[in-house]
This record gives C-alpha cells, structure tokens and sequence, in this order.
C-alpha cells in the first residue's frame, strides 16, 4: 500500500535517475565537440566548465535568487504569523531557522532557497499571507522546510546551470556551423557530423528543459509529502493549493530562472488553451504538475 514514506523514496529515486541521465547527456554532448573539433581538450573544458559554474551558483545561490524574486527580509513585528510558522516549523523538523523574506505581490505563492539548510531562506508573498489561515500557512511554509530538509536547493541550482550550459554550448555550435573551424578533411565525414551536430543543437536545449521541469516536478511530489508528514495534516496544505490555484493571474515580477522554485507556477494558471490536446501540451512544459494530482496525492480527492 502506497503511504506518503513510499512516495517519498520513489520520488528520491526518480530524481537522482533523473540527475543521472542530465549528466550523461553534457558529457556526451563535450564528447561530440571534442570528436568534431579534433580536440580531446574540448571535453575535459566542459566538465570543468560545469563543475565551476556548479560552484559559483551553489554558493550564492540565495542572494540570485532573493535578486531576482524581488525580495525583501521579513520583520517579526510586521510578518508575525509569517515569522513564527517558520520558526516553529524549523524547531520541529530539526532545521536551524533560516531568513524569513517575503515579496509585495498579490499573487499567492513562496519559494525556499540556499545552499543548505545553514544558509536557507524561506519566501512568501503578501498575497499568500492574505488569503491562508494558519494551518494553511503552516503547511505551505512546512512544504518549503521540506525542500530545504531534502536538499532540493542544491539540486535545484545544478539543474538550472546545466540547462543554461547546455543552451549556450549549443548556440555557440550552431553558430560555429557557419565559420567552420573543424579539422576533418573528409567532406562526407564532415556532413555527417555536421549533420548531427544541427540535430544536437536543436534537440539537447529542448531535452535539457525537458529533463529541468521534470526534476522540478517530481520535487513537488516530494515536498508536498515531506509537509504532511511534518504538520501531521496534509489538509492544511492542500487547502492552501486549492486556494492558490483559484487565483488566475501571474506575478508581477517573474524570472524564467527561477520559475521552478515557487509552490505554485508564478505564470498563473492556464494560457489560453482549453482543448484537451492544448492542455497536454501545456502540461509537459509547466515547471509544476497539476494541481489537481498534487492534491489528491495528499488527501486523495480532486480539485471540483
């Protein structure tokens, strides 16, 4: 019988498989350069290339990102069931109390970011705070704990420097095409690598998104398990969902970068495609699953 624990470690497992096949693909794609080019250089470039991106985004991963969010820190006196639900919350999974920020938009949402669990934040919006009771809160804010408890953070930012390394590495082959540089003489071999090298370019910025919103997908699942287990109430949160979801319109400020980390897609929900085919389409590049699964995973019912 599944129980949100097997949910849990499936979701684990998933996602380092996941992390596996996205490492395999850079690597492969270092391997084809370095082969086209001539240069067995080219790959050893591009794992050190990636690991020291890895490094600069991982260690100032909060402030990017509270950068880009538009985030401002968070007073007790002024966010007092905001900073409380987090303090508390923290003393009970056993985390040390991280920055407590929030952002003036009326689009309900919030983020967790950092490191690790010593230099975490954790990000709500004044709409949220508005519109949630305090088992609602606490169940969001549980969510987020839980991203911060599971490493997400980490894992997160690696994924979005390897889509963006992947993406310009392309760009720049596919620019490459037009002034040549490779050291094959042989035309027919030339075409043929040239051949798949459009075919890669085209395809591995599109199956590195792919890769990107599946892993945050699939970190949803997992913190929305995590949150229950922590509040011992998975209503409280999927209440919240609920009431998130009915608010359509997007954030004022919003960052492609960053889309992944918030509870709830910072779009809004829908985009103009209301035939069953639009919304499976829609559905495979959204960073977030359906609300709807996320809630009947929790408490078993579906959203009316």
């Amino acid at each position: 019988m599944a129980t949100l624990y097997t949910e849990q470690a499936k979701n684990v497992t998933k996602t380092w498989l996941l992390m596996t096949v996205f490492f395999v693909v850079v690597i492969g794609f270092g391997w084809f350069f370095s082969v086209y080019y001539g240069n067995p250089n080219i790959l050893y470039i591009f794992v050190v290339f990636s690991v020291l991106m890895n490094v600069f985004s991982y260690w100032f991963s909060d402030k990017i990102v509270i950068k880009l969010a538009g985030a401002k820190e968070a007073k007790r006196e002024e966010f007092f069931d905001l900073y409380t639900s987090v303090e508390n919350l923290s003393i009970t999974a056993g985390l040390p109390m991280p920055k407590v920020y929030v952002v003036h938009d009326q689009a309900p949402n919030a983020f967790a970011t950092g490191r690790d669990k010593n230099h975490a934040v954790v990000c709500a919006t004044t709409g949220l705070l508005a519109i949630l009771n305090k088992n609602e809160l606490e169940g969001v804010i549980a969510h987020e704990l839980s991203h911060i408890g599971n490493r997400d953070m980490l894992l997160s930012t690696v994924v979005v420097v390897l889509v963006g390394f992947v993406t310009i590495i392309a760009d720049v082959f596919t620019r490459s095409l037009f002034f040549g540089g490779h050291r094959n003489n042989d035309s027919k071999g030339n075409g043929i690598l040239m051949l798949i090298g459009i075919i890669l370019s085209i395809l591995a910025p599109i199956f590195a998104i792919l890769i990107q919103l599946a892993i945050s997908r699939k970190r949803e699942f997992l913190a929305d398990a995590s949150g229950a287990l922590l509040t011992r109430y998975p209503d409280g949160l999927a209440n919240a969902l609920r009431k998130i979801s009915q608010y359509s319109q997007p954030m004022a400020r919003q960052s492609k970068a960053i889309a992944h980390l918030y509870i709830a897609n910072p779009k809004g929900r829908g985009f103009g495609m209301s035939a069953q085919v639009g919304k499976k389409i829609s559905g495979l590049f959204a960073t977030h699953p359906p609300v709807e699964e996320r809630v009947k995973a929790l408490v078993g019912e579906k959203i009316a």
